[in-house]
């Protein structure tokens, strides 16, 4: 049995999910959301830091995952969003994990079965594949996603999947 952390990177709201993955099965473990607040953005960095630290800290994940960004049209809040996902690299490295990134199509494909699908429809097969799961709010349900792509990929075999 292996636990994951799958991490949704956001400058204001950073999701996170922890599951248990044995054999194919998922288990729901804890979700929810690392607040920044106000301040600077090195204020807001340290506090996604401190915050993603106490989770892992508490969770004792063994991988961790985290989504890929796209490039939108504005450059500012793509370079903040990138600095938020350098945090959410970092921290898990920090503490040994091995940390994988999937791209949200590969997500979605994997969760949903489709690429383009939408939050509402990954928030529902997120339940469906973790039975009894509270979802905290969207980003920790896309976190979750995650972790249960996350969990697919590791235990596949090494040759190339496509996508």
């Amino acid at each position: 049995m292996v636990r994951v952390l799958g991490i949704d990177p956001g400058l204001v709201n950073l999701g996170w999910g922890v599951i248990e993955a044995d054999r194919g099965r998922l288990r729901h473990v804890a979700n929810g959301t690392c607040h920044s607040g106000k301040g600077s953005l090195a204020e807001r960095l340290l506090t996604l830091h401190a915050r993603l630290s106490e989770v892992i800290a508490a969770q004792a994940p063994e991988a961790a995952a985290v989504e890929q960004t796209f490039v939108n049209k504005d450059a500012v809040a793509t370079l903040k969003l990138g600095q938020a996902r350098a945090v959410a690299l970092l921290v898990p490295a920090q503490f040994g994990l091995t940390v994988g990134e999937y791209a949200p199509n590969k997500v979605k494909k994997c969760v949903v079965g489709v690429g383009h699908a939408d939050k509402a429809q990954v928030q529902h097969m997120v339940k469906m594949q973790l039975p009894g799961a509270v979802l905290s709010g969207p980003d920790a349900a896309d976190a979750l996603a995650v972790a249960i792509c996350h969990a697919f990929y590791m235990d596949a075999p090494t040759a190339p999947v496509r996508a």
